[in-house]
């Protein structure tokens, strides 16, 4: 596989105030989001084990019935079927891992 830009790949918005461009493996899908401040990601869970990834701005994640404040640079590791959701305090941009891949995000 070459090189890819996400800014090459189609872009979509999964929920209200959240557009993502996906890249998809053999075993793992890596999505990049922009986050609208103030728009939120209702609580969910899925198998996939998920790894989030803050980008620049300031998101509220919220885990298993606990809040986290995430900044640039901060990392939460989601694990499978754990109850999350989010709210995009700023504008943000976030890359997240999943693994298997997310074929819903295909």
């Amino acid at each position: 596989m070459n090189p890819q830009s996400f800014q090459d790949l189609p872009a979509r918005e999964v929920v209200p105030g959240f557009t993502g461009r996906f890249l998809h493996g053999e075993k793992h899908t890596l999505g990049y989001w922009e986050a609208r401040a103030g728009s939120s990601l209702p609580v969910h869970q899925h198998a996939h084990e998920q790894m989030s990834y803050v980008l620049s701005g300031t998101f509220e994640m919220e885990l298993d019935g606990v809040k986290h404040t995430l900044h640039a640079h901060d990392v939460l590791l989601i694990p499978s079927n754990v109850p999350h959701g989010g709210y995009a305090v700023t504008d943000c941009r976030l890359i997240d891992s999943f693994c298997p891949v997310r074929e819903d995000y295909k």
